[in-house]
């Protein structure tokens, strides 16, 4: 697998039928290792370890419907009170991310409201803060811990 731009992190991998499988500690099962779960895997670990949000605060592809369609968030994170409170997007490493990625996230926000979103592809890193009432977002250099 690639090497990312994030901190290095030990996995459970296992190989099944000569598949490479991840074991997802927030859905607590294995999981195909496919060069976007690599990037997600170490992206949840890097909120949990480096940035303090806690695993119980986190779902995997959670459903959410946008206009009348079912998508799911590679990462979403509720805060406290169980609001949704960053989503983040996760892109294989040789996916560029464009224009079209923060639409994407923007349409599954438009219905999620979180206060934050993150894109990336495990090389780059996009941090941005929802201004809701002016409905844009501004970029930041990094996301704030979990308080």
């Amino acid at each position: 697998m690639t090497n990312l731009n994030l901190p290095k992190y030990s996995f459970r991998v296992k190989n099944k039928e000569n598949k490479l499988y991840i074991f997802d500690r927030v859905r607590k099962k294995d999981l195909l290792l496919t060069e976007e779960e690599w990037v997600r895997q170490h992206f949840v670990s890097f909120l949990h370890e480096e940035k303090k949000y806690p695993l119980s605060l986190m779902a995997i592809e959670k459903q959410c419907r946008v206009n009348d369609l079912i998508k799911r968030t590679d990462i979403l994170i509720f805060d406290k009170t169980g609001s949704p409170h960053i989503i983040v997007e996760c892109k294989a490493p040789h996916i560029r991310i464009s224009q079209d990625t923060f639409d994407q996230i923007a349409r599954y926000n438009m219905t999620l409201k979180a206060n934050y979103l993150i894109v990336t592809n495990g090389l780059q890193h996009y941090y941005c803060q929802m201004d809701h009432k002016h409905e844009q977002y501004h970029f930041l250099e990094e996301i704030p811990n979990y308080t």
